[in-house]
C-alpha cells in the first residue's frame, strides 16, 4: 500500500540538501525518508522534498516576537485547512538536524507559468489567496510566494509573518479592492466565524489570544464591509521587493 507523503514528512528522517540563499531567514531544502526494513535500491526508498524551516535560523524582528515564525507558518497552514482554503502546503512543527522548526512539502512549480502576469491577473483563485491574506495578516505576499504546481493547482508560502494583532496586510494582490465578496466568499466566512474556537483550540500555543481574537474581528469587519480590503494610509501596500 502507499504511504502517504504527510505520513513520511511527519515520522521520516529528515535530512538537508540546499539551502535557499535569497531567504531572510535560514530556509533549508531536504528531504523526508521513511526508514525500511526492506533492502530497496536508493531511488526506490520512500521520500518527499520539503522546505525546514529551523527556530534557530530566525532573524529577530522589530514587531513580532522571536521564535514566533515556524509557529505562525504552521499556524496559516492549520487555518488554511480550517477554512476551506487550501492554500498553504502540507505544513507540520517537528525536530529536524538544527533544532525544532517549520517543515513544509515542497511544491514543484510549473515554470511555464509567468508569475508577475498570473499576480496581475483576475483569476479567480487569485480572490482566495486574497481573502485568506486579509484574514491571517499578511505582511509579506509578494509574487514570489505564488506557487503554480505541475498539475495546474495553485499553493501559497511563506507565511511567517501573518497574524499580527495590529492590521499590517501588504500583498501585490490589490485587483479587487472594494470590490464585493460573492455569496459563497460570505458563506465562507460565516462558517470560520462560526466554528472559530475550533482553530482557536487548534493554535492557541501557536498564538497569543490577542492575535487570535484579532484574527476573528478582522473576520468580523469584512462580514459587515462585505467587500475586499483596501490599502491602508498608515502601512506601506505592498511588500519590497515585491517578488
Amino acid at each position: 500500500m502507499a504511504i502517504d507523503a504527510r505520513e513520511i514528512i511527519a515520522t521520516g528522517d529528515l535530512h538537508v540538501t540546499g539551502r535557499l540563499l535569497d531567504a531572510s531567514n535560514a530556509t533549508l531544502f531536504g528531504e523526508v525518508s521513511l526508514p525500511t526494513d526492506q533492502d530497496l535500491p536508493t531511488e526506490q526508498i520512500p521520500k518527499v522534498s520539503v522546505i525546514y524551516k529551523p527556530i534557530a535560523g530566525e532573524r529577530p524582528l522589530w514587531d513580532f516576537p522571536d521564535g514566533t515564525l515556524a509557529y505562525r507558518e504552521f499556524a496559516a497552514y492549520l487555518f488554511s485547512e480550517f477554512a476551506g482554503f487550501h492554500i498553504v502546503p502540507f505544513t507540520i512543527l517537528r525536530e529536524g538536524p538544527f533544532g525544532p522548526g517549520a517543515v513544509q512539502e515542497w511544491i514543484t512549480i510549473d515554470e511555464s507559468v509567468d508569475l508577475i502576469e498570473l499576480a496581475q491577473s483576475d483569476a479567480p483563485r487569485l480572490r482566495e489567496f486574497v481573502l485568506f491574506d486579509a484574514i491571517i495578516n499578511n505582511t509579506d505576499r509578494k509574487i514570489g510566494h505564488l506557487l503554480p504546481s505541475m498539475s495546474g493547482e495553485l499553493f501559497g508560502c511563506d507565511h511567517g509573518v501573518c497574524f499580527h494583532e495590529e492590521d499590517k496586510l501588504r500583498t501585490v494582490l490589490w485587483q479587487w479592492m472594494e470590490q464585493p465578496l460573492n455569496e459563497s466568499e460570505l458563506s465562507q466566512l460565516r462558517d470560520a466565524k462560526k466554528r472559530f474556537d475550533v482553530f482557536a483550540e487548534q493554535a492557541h500555543s501557536l498564538l497569543t489570544a490577542e492575535e487570535l481574537s484579532a484574527t476573528l474581528e478582522r473576520i468580523d469587519r469584512i462580514l459587515e464591509s462585505q467587500v475586499f480590503p483596501v490599502p491602508s494610509e498608515d502601512w506601506p501596500p505592498v511588500p519590497w521587493p515585491p517578488i
